[in-house]
């Protein structure tokens, strides 16, 4: 199982394209399901659709959600395809397996004032500082991925027409506006931070880290997490809540759908449509807290 795990990996990378962050999702899962199957001495060519199913409750039993659990069966489902088709097994185990069944949660999301202090605990008077003030900056005023914001260029910020320009899924390209507030903050942090922060063999990226390499997700997330302590935010952080602010609070302001589909970069508006139930959800709430007759 061992050798079809990293054929399958290498077509990915090699004839799928896919990122390093898919890449590295789908070996956690595949390698996950390996190890289970060492532990039942299964082979690859023995596995069976209740030796999955039994892998899918293991994972409950560990405590995953729902969600989580579906995302191993679609890993498990396209490494099986992938050694049907490379005649590794004779017939796809994975194939009537059902995915496990879950209701859609609504995006978790800031209001406008827990942004405006999350944005203000950075200490800009700080090399480091002034660089995680400008990134929070940057992906609240975009909408960015936090693996976009990462990977900014310094040319891809375009100060004078107002906009960033991104690299998201599927290496599609996209054009964001950017705020005001977004654009000094850079450029204070182009002028003070990043030239302290730069190596003589640093990338050509926007945002550099303390040793002039790449900032990471992880660094990124706790960032977000200690700016949120310091803020007095009880919410359970992640960098993925500013963009899901980001299309809240425009589509609360009465903005078009589609244009907001577009700046976030989803290839299918009904992923945008999310959105509009929170916007609901956060009316109801209002109604009911507020209304004398409610």
């Amino acid at each position: 199982m061992e050798a079809a795990i990293r054929s399958f990996l290498s077509y990915l990378r090699v004839e799928k394209g896919v990122s390093a962050n898919t890449l590295d999702a789908y070996r956690r899962d595949v390698e996950k399901f390996a190890e289970f199957a060492a532990g039942q001495r299964l082979a690859l060519d023995k596995v069976r659709r209740d030796e999955i199913v039994d892998f899918l409750r293991h994972l409950y039993h560990r405590k995953l959600d729902s969600r989580s659990v579906a995302r191993h069966l679609v890993t498990i489902r396209h490494f099986f395809r992938f050694a049907l088709a490379e005649g590794l097994i004779s017939e796809d185990p994975a194939e009537t397996v059902e995915s496990p069944r879950f209701r859609s949660s609504l995006p978790m999301f800031l209001t406008v004032e827990e942004v405006e202090r999350l944005i203000a605990q950075p200490d800009a008077s700080t090399v480091v500082g002034l660089r995680d003030k400008a990134m929070v900056e940057v992906m609240y005023s975009a909408g960015l991925r936090v693996s976009e914001l990462c990977k900014l260029r310094l040319s891809d910020i375009h100060y004078d027409k107002g906009y960033v320009r991104c690299i998201g899924k599927g290496d599609k390209e996209r054009l964001v506006p950017i705020g005001r507030r977004a654009v000094e903050v850079v450029r204070a942090y182009l002028g003070k931070s990043r030239p302290k922060l730069a190596r003589e063999n640093s990338p050509p990226l926007l945002f550099l880290n303390r040793q002039g390499g790449q900032c990471s997700r992880h660094g990124f997330w706790k960032t977000i997490s200690d700016c949120g302590r310091l803020a007095g935010i009880r919410k359970k952080l992640k960098p993925h809540m500013l963009r899901h602010s980001f299309a809240t609070h425009l589509l609360d302001r009465g903005a078009d759908l589609r244009a907001v589909q577009m700046m976030l970069g989803h290839s299918d508006i009904a992923t945008t449509q999310i959105y509009t139930h929170v916007v609901e959800a956060r009316l109801k709430q209002v109604y009911r807290e507020h209304h004398p007759r409610a």
